[in-house]
């Protein structure tokens, strides 16, 4: 039988993203609870409309779709599986975990909601804090196409796209896939424009220029309005997958060691 429309949403973990998230469902017409346990987190929240609940299970109870944005895999567990979220949602209620987290982290949680008939989908996001801020985040869908229905369009209250990639799990890794690729570019970027800027270069004018180029890439066009800060734990997972699938990434271990090097004061610093 198909079910009606989802109107309900929540939102767990109301930090930089996930308080855009939030603001946007509300936007668009979703009636949205959320929780965090950041009491200055929570104000923000509340000036912007939305209603926070006191507990994760209270979130439950309200929520047909509900996002969670936290930082860690612990933190993803003990939202899902040991808050009582499980038990205060309805059958036919979807989880969405925006957090970059194992894949086999969101497989696991998610065998544990089929038993009772609630979704998971791993759903993390790409493009960085502009894009959650502008709502045009890239989302990566791992899952089964039933739940996936039935969330895109909450997902899509904050992703210009919106990716169904396969089963659970396939979200994280394409997200770990992009951020690799991503990792690698800004270290070379920033190791080209310190050259660049030694030898004499004016580097915004370099940098407009190589945009046109067969160097160009996402990273140079918009280099120095990163935050500078991206989670060394994603690269860890690489990693860590990496080993034990016997698959050889030396590259991969050689941006994890110069990516630490590297943040949005030394990036605008070249532009000066």
């Amino acid at each position: 039988m198909e079910q009606n429309p989802v109107q309900r949403t929540g939102m767990i973990g109301l930090g930089a993203m996930g308080l855009q998230f939030a603001r946007h469902m509300l936007r668009k017409g979703f009636d949205v609870a959320g929780y965090d346990i950041d009491a200055d987190t929570v104000r923000r929240a509340l000036n912007d409309g939305i209603r926070h609940r006191d507990s994760i299970a209270e979130i439950g109870k309200h929520a047909e779709v509900v996002v969670v944005m936290v930082a860690t895999d612990d933190q993803v567990d003990d939202v899902v599986e040991r808050s009582g979220l499980l038990d205060a949602l309805a059958p036919g209620s979807v989880i969405c975990i925006a957090s970059s987290v194992a894949p086999q982290t969101c497989r696991r949680l998610a065998a544990l909601a089929a038993a009772k008939t609630i979704g998971v989908l791993d759903t993390p996001v790409v493009l960085g804090q502009e894009a959650a801020d502008n709502g045009t985040c890239t989302v990566y869908v791992g899952g089964a196409a039933r739940w996936f229905a039935r969330a895109r369009p909450v997902l899509e209250t904050f992703g210009r796209e919106v990716i169904h990639l396969g089963d659970v799990g396939s979200g994280q890794i394409a997200k770990m896939v992009n951020n690799m690729l991503l990792w690698a570019t800004m270290v070379a970027n920033f190791e080209s424009l310190t050259l660049a800027k030694q030898l004499g270069m004016d580097i915004p004018k370099l940098a407009a220029a190589l945009g046109k180029g067969s160097g160009a890439n996402w990273s140079l066009s918009r280099w120095g309005k990163s935050t500078g800060k991206w989670a060394e734990k994603d690269m860890d997972t690489a990693l860590d997958l990496a080993q034990a699938a016997k698959v050889p990434v030396p590259l991969g271990g050689l941006v994890d060691q110069l990516v630490k090097g590297i943040n949005q004061e030394r990036m605008k610093a070249l532009l000066s």
